[in-house]
């Protein structure tokens, strides 16, 4: 990419970023946690479920189960049984057991901090491991879910269908003070505005600085 494109993108992004902040404000973690551990579990229970109904589960689940060996000690049909309402329990349970055991095993039961050892972890990719650096631990990190792959798509920021290539694009042309809010704004946006298959164009604040608008009116 051309130290132009690179400039035109820094401040495409820039001009979106300011236009989301002052839309969304309300926009962050939508997951309910105390600690790095249970945001690990809930991030985990989140694949394919709504984050209401994750809180709702993990409302009890904290209660009963506070540290990783908890976990790793649990019988797995009554870990099945208690995520059940989350979906894909029995893939969900099993990762849950794998990665707290991991954690047991080689962290002392403490969730690291260090983007590498959280992606060592058994299931935890880098969306994750960005997710829970950001939230919990307050680290700079881009989170790529499929509503920021699709915006990023969409508003021109990446052309890449890769979740960790579209990451890396945007870390190059947003100011790293920015990379977790840019996160959650993109988030919040695609989940009320930019949806999969029915986006708000009508509504959207940053319509002028979308090419997918550009090429559905083009195609008119």
């Amino acid at each position: 990419m051309s130290t132009q494109a690179t400039h035109t993108l820094e401040k495409k992004v820039r001009d979106i970023y300011d236009i989301l902040d002052r839309t969304h404000p309300e926009a962050g973690c939508a997951l309910n946690f105390s600690t790095p551990l249970e945001l690990l579990i809930a991030s985990i229970l989140s694949a394919q479920c709504t984050d209401e109904r994750v809180n709702t589960v993990t409302e009890d689940l904290f209660q009963k189960y506070t540290m990783a060996s908890d976990y790793a000690q649990a019988e797995i049909e009554t870990l099945e049984e208690e995520v059940h309402p989350t979906g894909f329990y029995k893939n969900k349970a099993k990762a849950i057991k794998d990665c707290t055991t991991a954690l047991v095993k080689r962290f002392d039961g403490s969730v690291p901090d260090a983007m590498d050892d959280l992606v060592s972890l058994p299931g935890i990719g880098r969306k994750t491991a960005n997710l829970v650096r950001s939230c919990a631990f307050k680290m700079p990190g881009i989170i790529v879910d499929t509503h920021v792959l699709r915006l990023s798509g969409r508003l021109g920021l990446s052309e890449k269908k890769n979740a960790d290539k579209v990451e890396m694009d945007l870390r190059a042309i947003t100011p790293e003070d920015r990379w977790s809010r840019l996160s959650y704004l993109l988030i919040f946006h695609g989940r009320k505005i930019c949806k999969a298959k029915k986006p708000l164009c009508d509504t959207c604040p940053v319509v002028n600085h979308c090419v997918y608008y550009e090429a559905q009116n083009a195609a008119v």
